[in-house]
């Protein structure tokens, strides 16, 4: 899709998020519901103890009652019927001719954990902190996509080597 036109999307998607739901866009919260309730489920004194799991657990403990686990499930939905319109559907994995299929998967999974931790410590994954932060002119989200970016550009002059 064109940018341009993908970007006037998204800015209205988060519009419309803020006008129907009262809040931004971003994944890190799907995510800390879903395991919030699958902790209330397992230790539920545990959970309702916990200052962190009980903001996320809603009054009846289903993380499908947070609207976020949707808008998660739909943009992997989303994604993928887009691939299968395109044809881009395929099992691979993408890789530099100097890396292994086990050490690129590695490589992301670790970055996946790091990212996950990050999100918790920004109070906020890149989408929320940079699309829902950003739109509201907040200094610490414009702060942590520019440490984003120059971690990013840090850390692949070490790991480039992998891709070419």
């Amino acid at each position: 899709m064109n940018p341009y036109l993908a970007g006037i999307g998204l800015g209205l998607m988060l519009l419309t998020a803020y006008v129907v739901m009262g809040r931004g866009l971003g994944a890190s919260g799907a995510f800390t519901s879903v395991v919030a309730a699958g902790v209330n489920t397992v230790a539920p004194s545990h959970a309702q103890s916990s200052k962190f799991y009980k903001e996320y657990l809603p009054v009846n403990a289903s993380p499908f009652k947070d609207w976020l686990v949707f808008e998660v499930a739909g943009v992997i939905v989303g994604g993928l019927i887009s691939g299968l319109f395109a044809g881009r559907v395929k099992r691979t994995v993408d890789r530099g001719p100097r890396s292994s299929v086990s050490m690129r998967l590695t490589f992301a999974f670790a970055g996946g954990v790091i990212m996950g931790f990050g999100s918790k410590l920004a109070r906020g994954c890149t989408s929320g902190q940079a699309l829902t932060g950003g739109a509201v002119l907040s200094v610490g989200s414009w702060t942590f996509m520019l440490a984003v970016f120059a971690g990013a550009y840090a850390v692949a002059y070490f790991l480039r080597r992998q891709w070419v």
